[in-house]
């Protein structure tokens, strides 16, 4: 096995956001030297990476010359140039996950494409090459609006209800799904190294904002009976078995009103839905993540006590320098740990940070969590 502690070994990571300033814990805990290349350099990762590099990540010579400084190559965001990781994978660098499995997960279309093609089940969509070909033949209402590349955090995805609603959507490629029926949205982290071990964290439950279409709680366990846990953990293993990637993977999945689990999206990476981890997991998704793409054994997945995550985001009405209005009431608070991100500059319903609340009762956790979320607000001088 390669040396990987204490030694000339480099970690290179694309994106140096909150994933990336989180995931560095886990590399510093065993001492692995670590590049990170991001296009801001106010990065969360910028001030604590060992090197930091400024730079574009759709750009192909930025992103090639990057790979070529780095003993093998991890993502925290799948928004960057595939055809430079093609390149620097045909030249021998080690890349995980690997382009082919990003090149499918960072296109919606071919997502959607891709479960239909191994037997994953999903709500059924369409495919379109533009917003005019939508407006030419507009499907049957209401439906879920999902740009083709490049939504992120609730953005790039739209339920359109009514025929006018088709105006405001913009000139991309996209696609439409079926406006599903359901009663949870859930979520399982599987993680894979190189030598086939394979690792499922418990299944998650999501709340979220109905305005944002971000997650506002991350409940682990999730709220569901063993049946259907079971069922969302098997179909997991069966997306990650199928994309056969190296790394983490968060699957999230809607289950129904008559208890099915339909595939919504997959993100090759660290994820929102796996955060609560850090405090209530014996090991947390980025060590996992590190283990992973290390070929390490992979830790253990399973809880030491009931989690929440609040997710921190800016209030709307404020833009400008962050304060963070009550942080000192959430601290006092027993089995609640805060994350500050690093942003300095917050907007509404930009990602700040979040909040673990931690209890052996879930139900004690979540009314926590309520009190944390109507208490800690991220406003601006």
């Amino acid at each position: 096995m390669a040396n990987y502690f204490s030694s000339n070994f480099r970690l290179g990571i694309l994106g140096g956001g909150q994933l990336g300033k989180m995931l560095l814990t886990a590399t510093q805990q065993l001492d692995i030297f670590t590049a990170v290349l991001d296009p801001s350099a106010q990065a969360p990762c910028a001030l604590i990476s060992d090197a930091f590099v400024e730079g574009d990540l759709m750009d192909f010579d930025t992103v090639y010359q990057f790979g070529k400084s780095v003993d093998l190559l991890t993502i925290e965001i799948e928004h960057i140039n595939i055809d430079a990781l093609y390149k620097l994978e045909e030249e021998g660098l080690e890349i995980y996950p690997q382009p082919k499995v990003l090149a499918t997960i960072q296109h919606k279309g071919k997502q959607k494409d891709f479960f239909g093609k191994h037997q994953i089940p999903t709500a059924a969509y369409k495919r379109f090459s533009s917003g005019a070909a939508l407006k030419k033949n507009p499907p049957v209402l209401p439906f879920v609006w999902k740009s083709a590349q490049f939504g992120y955090d609730g953005t790039g995805v739209k339920i359109v209800r009514t025929l006018a609603e088709l105006e405001t959507l913009p000139e991309v490629e996209c696609l439409i799904e079926e406006l599903v029926p359901f009663k949870n949205e859930l979520a399982v982290i599987v993680a894979r190294n190189k030598a086939g071990e394979r690792a499922t964290y418990p299944v998650v439950e999501m709340e979220f904002h109905p305005e944002a279409n971000q997650v506002e709680y991350v409940i682990c366990p999730a709220r569901i009976s063993e049946k259907v846990a079971e069922k969302a953990q098997k179909i997991a293993l069966k997306v990650s078995e199928s994309f056969a990637h190296i790394g983490l993977m968060a699957v999230e999945m809607f289950q129904t009103d008559n208890d099915d689990i339909l595939v919504n999206e997959v993100a090759p990476r660290t994820h929102n839905s796996g955060h609560y981890s850090i405090e209530a997991a014996y090991t947390s998704q980025f060590e996992q993540h590190l283990r992973s793409i290390l070929n390490l054994p992979l830790g253990c997945t399973d809880s030491k006590l009931a989690g929440i995550m609040v997710n921190l985001v800016g209030e709307e009405g404020f833009s400008g320098p962050v304060v963070y209005e009550n942080i000192e009431a959430v601290l006092k608070m027993p089995g609640v740990s805060p994350h500050i991100y690093g942003k300095k500059q917050t907007r509404p319903f930009r990602k700040m940070g979040h909040v673990t609340i931690v209890d052996k009762d879930i139900d004690t956790a979540r009314r926590v969590a309520e009190t944390v979320k109507n208490t800690l607000r991220v406003i601006s001088k």
